[in-house]
């Protein structure tokens, strides 16, 4: 077994594994996993920018992940930067942040490797079900982008677009410097035709409609699982490997795009950072399964952190 610490920093998250990995078995041990929303990508779509207290919210949650690195003895850190960072004029001062509290330069990679760290995460424990028709859509929806997945054992296609549960809310449902408590019609419709646009980008390099399977992944899906389930509160366990059929994401996206934010606050298993993004990134899952005549979603809570594990052992 190898130690190892695998830190994902999205557009609206960051989080850390930390696990003990065997190659030869493909066995991973769980020892911490947290998230955190930093909202790293607070107003890049606009000003191209990383603010200043982004980073500094970022900056903190890293402090706090260099602690639990420490105390579990991890062997090896992979810090892999995603969306935000990839825009920003001023990446120069976040890499610099991590490399001073971590020890370890931020790696800000592509869409397409991003796709690559999705795929190995979520479908590795499961390519030994014989009840799940390959080939798998792998969909990440994140903050700032939305990747795209199509592989068997290996990666047959991938593609990264710009549509994320952020990146959509900040672009269609603010107005006046605040969410629309709700939307309103018209911003909804602007944001349907934004994801449409962008997946027939997607489709111009991913067969989309060929996957068998559809792997949801991130916080905008299984999020969708935790209402969907009514359960008490936010369960991985319960969530990992759940399904959700499309006529209930269907019903729980329209029941989004209705509420007030109060209303998405009082969930019980709703994260307070997603109160204001969720709506936006059950739409992109929706828009998805239609798309490609999904029944149902496959919920994983292995994803980008696994992958990274497993690139570094």
């Amino acid at each position: 077994m190898t130690r190892v610490a695998a830190v994902d920093c999205g557009t609206n998250s960051i989080r850390l594994l930390v696990a003990d990995c065997d190659p030869a078995t493909g066995e991973l041990v769980e020892l911490d996993r947290r998230m955190t929303i930093v909202r790293l990508g607070q107003g890049v779509d606009r000003t191209g920018r990383l603010a200043p207290e982004a980073l500094e919210r970022t900056f903190a949650a890293c402090r706090e992940y260099a602690a639990v690195i420490k105390e579990h003895g991890a062997e090896r850190l992979r810090f892999v930067a995603t969306s935000a960072s990839r825009d920003a004029e001023n990446r120069d001062e976040f890499v610099r942040g991590v490399l001073d509290i971590l020890g370890v330069e931020p790696e800000v990679i592509s869409g397409d490797q991003e796709a690559e760290f999705s795929f190995t995460g979520a479908t590795k424990e499961l390519k030994g079900s014989d009840h799940l028709a390959r080939p798998y859509l792998v969909v990440d929806i994140g903050g700032g982008s939305t990747e795209f997945v199509v592989g068997d054992d290996h990666v047959r296609a991938a593609r990264s677009v710009d549509v994320g549960c952020v990146r959509m809310t900040e672009r269609h449902l603010v107005r006046d410097g605040a969410v629309s408590d709700p939307p309103t019609a018209a911003q909804v419709d602007a944001m349907k035709a934004d994801i449409q646009a962008a997946l027939d980008l997607a489709e111009q390099t991913v067969p989309l409609r060929e996957a068998r399977t559809l792997v949801g992944l991130a916080g905008s899906v299984t999020t969708v699982s935790a209402i969907a389930q009514e359960l008490p509160e936010y369960d991985s366990t319960a969530i990992h490997h759940s399904r959700v059929s499309h006529d209930k994401v269907r019903e729980i996206t329209d029941w989004l795009l209705r509420s007030t934010h109060a209303e998405r606050a009082a969930v019980p298993s709703m994260h307070p950072g997603r109160v204001d993004v969720i709506a936006a990134g059950a739409l992109v899952l929706l828009s998805i399964m239609e798309r490609i005549g999904a029944e149902e979603v496959v919920v994983s809570e292995h994803d980008i952190l696994d992958g990274i594990a497993w690139s570094i052992a």
